[in-house]
């Protein structure tokens, strides 16, 4: 694979199964190189495979969230193709199931998110952000001063949220006046309906300090009493949300995780009563992560059971329990592949999967392929098969690890290697697609990734292991997770001989930014290094960040209980130590890590003489390896490239 071949990748995801369970409709999505732009359709293919999948929206632009009517007649989604393309809002659109028009239900000057059709087909009720007036204003030089009271007033490629908070909406079949549900300071998501149709459950982050806190609760609000205020169902204890009902109404099962001020901790399964009583977990005993990130969807009812996904070692799984807690969990789908959205009804389980060499395809139970949507990305190219093996930590735990090899691998020669680590801390580097392991691949790199100690996939216990160093019985950043990861590379090393121990490179973004540049402070064994999206201060970050104070639950404390340790974790602090080069790249509308993260690293390290660079992306967000201008990808896989060829010389 080449940077360039970034424009010819295609996936399936986001599948809805039809009420009968006989069609599912999904989103294929592309990239038009031409436009530099992503481009999405709507698409339907019969479960039996009795036909050929059939485009079924136009695509033009972007058109996403696929939601059948509960009366199988109708099919809505959220489309872009209104209004010039880079300002355009997704807005929702409803068509005849059997194909017509598509009509367009809203109108606002914010996108429309997790719609939700009420049980008899008449409503859709969904979220959407409201501005205040003043943001309207498009002079600069006349807009009046965005005034904040709360911490939480920006968020990663959103923007400005403090004067934009997110509320629920309802609209009718037929159109009309969109009437908001929810007001005030306060973030309202993912409204599920009761069967009656008189309530939507939702997550909700209200209160005094929910800005502070950031923890979701689930509410109930009524749908046509007017002056209905929403009514708190869960504790003040508990995170909760992605609420499903059952089909009779008498329960309500959601994602949810202890809310103690320490982090991480699992997802779970969950159901209650309506009320909000009997409220029971019935995942405990997986001690495994039950709300995978990014793709997580509500638990979906079926029959006796409740279908719902887990993080386990690498791979996404398809789980299923009872809702009376009366057996274990059981798994449904499984195997080295990580699965993202999925749907199922009447048993019937349809589901988006990716592998090491394989970009989303849509599955049918237990592996029957239904869609070939990329079929033409991978002809013609070398995608590298992924190799696990086994590491060993310094204090002798053994870690996940990953290998793989250079594009035309040929025994009896040595190659220089680059180990690269995922973000989070609490996430996992998994067994799905990954552009960036197959690029440096082609370009002659072995290529080595892990899930260390911190992460998630593992025990709860494995996730916690770098709590601290303030108060939480972990070693801290930068402790056990950087044993862990020269463990993999140490046992690579020995493992694969063909890997050369003088040309070894370090990269990564976000918390793997962050590893990066402890690393690089901490031994000189990388030739050359590039930290990308990285927090280098956890002082600064602290305020910079949209997100940042909440790190004080996984550190043990704030930054003014206790300001030598978030120092002596800080990878600027130890900027002295480094010999490596090291490249750094950020992006300018970063606001989870924002710039002068980047700036700080850089600026201390040419002060001092050191070699390094900077490579600044305009107009992209935390998200730019993943969902930036497609153009902006190809630049950055270039320039990593170029980096890395400067020191390591692959091909030699």
């Amino acid at each position: 694979m080449r940077p360039e071949d970034v424009y010819a990748v295609a996936s399936a995801g986001d599948p809805r199964l039809s009420p009968d369970g006989r069609l599912v409709a999904y989103v294929v999505t592309r990239i038009d190189q031409e436009e530099n732009a992503y481009r999405s359709a709507i698409w339907l293919a019969p479960v039996d495979g009795s036909e050929e999948p059939r485009q079924f929206s136009s695509g033009e632009r972007r058109d996403l969230s696929p939601r059948w009517s509960p009366d199988g007649r109708w099919l809505a989604f959220v489309s872009t193709r209104d209004g010039e393309e880079e300002k355009a809002k997704g807005q929702l659109y409803v068509v005849p199931a059997h194909g017509g028009e598509a009509r367009k239900l809203t109108s606002g000057d914010e996108s429309v998110e997790s719609i939700a059709w009420s049980p008899d087909s008449s409503r859709i009720a969904f979220a959407r952000r409201v501005r205040d007036a003043a943001y309207d204003e498009e002079d600069d030089r006349k807009r009046a001063p965005r005034r904040f009271t709360r911490v939480f007033y920006k968020l990663d490629s959103v923007g400005w949220v403090g004067d934009r908070r997110r509320h629920l909406f309802v609209v009718g079949l037929d159109g009309g006046d969109e009437r908001q549900l929810t007001q005030g300071d306060c973030e309202n998501e993912d409204p599920a309906w009761s069967p009656d149709g008189s309530r939507l459950v939702f997550p909700s982050m209200r209160g005094e300090r929910w800005d502070v806190d950031l923890v979701t609760r689930l509410y109930e609000l009524e749908v046509d009493a007017d002056g209905a205020e929403p009514r708190q169902l869960t504790p003040d204890d508990e995170e909760a949300y992605k609420p499903a009902f059952s089909p009779d109404g008498s329960l309500i099962a959601y994602h949810c995780s202890p809310h103690d001020h320490t982090s991480p901790h699992h997802g779970q399964i969950a159901v209650m009563q309506p009320d909000g009583s009997e409220r029971r977990i019935l995942t405990a005993s997986l001690d495994r992560q039950c709300s995978p990130y990014p793709m997580l969807r509500d638990p979906v009812w079926d029959g006796g059971r409740i279908v719902f996904t887990v993080e386990d070692a690498g791979n996404v799984h398809v789980y299923a329990v009872a809702p009376d807690g009366s057996g274990e969990p059981g798994l449904l789908v499984g195997g080295e592949q990580s699965i993202g959205l999925w749907d199922v009804v009447d048993g019937v389980l349809v589901y988006a999967a990716t592998t090491h060499t394989r970009p989303a395809e849509l599955f049918v139970g237990e592996g029957r392929r239904l869609t070939s949507v990329t079929d033409d990305f991978a002809s013609g190219r070398e995608l590298v098969e992924v190799e696990r093996f086994t590491a060993t930590s310094a204090d002798g735990t053994e870690v996940d690890a990953w290998l793989v090899r250079p594009a035309g691998f040929e025994e009896g020669k040595s190659y220089p290697t680059l180990l690269t680590i995922h973000g989070g801390p609490f996430t996992q580097y998994g067994t799905g697609f990954f552009d960036e392991v197959q690029v440096y691949s082609g370009a002659g790199y072995a290529v080595l990734f892990s899930n260390p100690r911190g992460g998630s996939g593992y025990t709860e216990a494995w996730g916690r292991a770098i709590r601290g160093p303030i108060d939480g019985g972990g070693s801290g950043w930068g402790g056990l997770d950087y044993e862990d990861l020269m463990g993999v590379v140490d046992s690579a090393l020995e493992k694969f001989p063909f890997l050369d121990a003088d040309r070894l490179g370090v990269l990564g973004g976000s918390y793997g930014g962050y590893m990066t540049s402890w690393i690089i402070g901490h031994t000189k064994r990388f030739k050359a290094a590039l930290s990308e999206r990285a927090v280098n201060s956890l002082t600064s970050m602290f305020g910079s960040s949209d997100v940042g104070w909440v790190f004080k639950d996984q550190f043990g404390g704030p930054m003014w209980g206790d300001m030598d340790a978030y120092l002596a974790m800080s990878p600027a602090t130890y900027a002295s130590e480094i010999e490596t080069p090291v490249l750094v790249l950020h992006s300018e509308n970063d606001l989870r890590c924002n710039i002068e993260q980047g700036e700080l690293l850089f600026n201390l390290l040419r002060v001092m003489d050191k070699e390094v660079e900077m490579l600044r992306f305009p107009n992209e967000s935390h998200e730019l390896s993943r969902s930036g201008s497609p153009l902006h990808r190809v630049m950055r896989f270039d320039a990593m490239l170029e980096w890395f060829g400067r020191y390591l010389s692959p091909g030699s």
